[in-house]
């Protein structure tokens, strides 16, 4: 099936496959979690879930959480599902434009009135066959380079800016803490300047410390005086401040500076959803073939979301991401390891 009917089909595949469907997560069919591999068992309502049964996994909207989002969940950190540990949006750019498109923030237009663009998942990236909301994709297994993937599509509605995106995210059974998520337009896209993939929930696990190949620097030092309910301006760090393993590969890498989450002391205002109780935990982004224009970007936060509430500790990282010129199947890694800092740093090293 060519590209070009994606936009056509929108409006008969939600009628054909039960998106925006009203049934509670809680009812829907859990994954398969037999072998390595976690996926959405199908010929049912089944939730929206994929990648390791003893690593890092991603869902999918109705599942807990804003729409318009991916969500990461983190088992192996005593952190069961389906509390999130962090989420990643698309923000792209179109050409010529400055101004980001926001999947969780833009209104639907798919279905009307909801706040976050509508994600869907595909086997293959022309599968419209298979949007999800009730019947998600189950994603396809397979060898690559003599190592076995799950590979999942994951399509976005238009943006409001123009943007037509999706990513193709990858799982590796040797690499159970993180996975490639690989960016590109379909069909009637305007065309891009940047297609951004941003971990939009550092506050959560209250990432504070960011590892250079020239030190660290903290959010307490980078916004010391911030105390505003809004992000903080940006940071930028080029990519040649980051640190690279023997293959030449850049990583990104931020930690929280706390040992014990069971000691934090929250403001009674603060919401369950924020107060983070499983193990810490350090997450990076790495990018294989970076080109000169690579930035690493962080905003930061005084107070939790769409609330008043100050982070224990003060100002720490938010958005966390890397941001380069858009290139059609260019890839990222996202991760999120339980090594300290110290370790993963030692371990991409050797």
């Amino acid at each position: 099936m060519k590209r070009l009917l994606l936009p056509l089909l929108f409006l008969v595949a939600d009628l054909l496959y039960g998106q925006g469907s009203s049934m509670p997560w809680q009812q829907l069919a859990p994954p398969d979690t037999t072998g390595t591999w976690v996926q959405p068992v199908q010929a049912k309502p089944a939730m929206p879930v994929w990648g390791h049964v003893n690593g890092i996994r991603i869902g999918l909207d109705p599942l807990p959480g804003p729409r318009g989002l991916i969500r990461i969940y983190t088992p192996y950190l005593n952190y069961g599902f389906s509390e999130v540990m962090n989420f990643i949006a698309f923000e792209p750019i179109p050409k010529g434009k400055e101004t980001r498109g926001f999947s969780e923030l833009e209104m639907s237009s798919i279905h009307p009135g909801k706040r976050g663009k509508h994600f869907w998942s595909a086997d293959h990236p022309t599968g419209v066959s298979a949007l999800d909301g009730e019947y998600p994709a189950r994603g396809i297994v397979e060898q690559n380079n003599d190592e076995e993937t799950l590979t999942v599509y994951l399509f976005a509605e238009p943006f409001d800016n123009g943007a037509k995106v999706y990513a193709r995210l990858r799982f590796f059974a040797s690499r159970p803490y993180e996975f490639e998520l690989a960016t590109y337009t379909y069909e009637g896209s305007q065309e891009l300047d940047y297609f951004i993939l941003t971990a939009t929930m550092g506050n959560k696990p209250r990432l504070r410390t960011l590892f250079l190949r020239d030190g660290k620097e903290s959010a307490l030092e980078l916004w010391p005086d911030y105390k505003d309910i809004h992000f903080t301006p940006h940071a930028y760090f080029p990519q040649q401040r980051m640190i690279r393993d023997k293959k030449g590969y850049v990583y990104f890498i931020a930690a929280p500076d706390e040992v014990d989450y069971l000691k934090t002391v929250y403001t009674a205002g603060t919401n369950q959803h924020w107060k983070y109780r499983g193990k810490p935990a350090t997450q990076y982004w790495i990018k294989k073939n970076p080109s000169e224009q690579l930035n690493g970007l962080l905003t930061g936060r005084f107070t939790y979301w769409a609330s008043k509430e100050p982070i224990p500790g003060g100002v720490s990282i938010e958005n966390f991401e890397l941001k380069e010129p858009f290139k059609a199947g260019d890839s990222f890694i996202f991760g999120i390891t339980p090594l300290s800092p110290k370790a993963f740093i030692q371990h991409i090293k050797h």
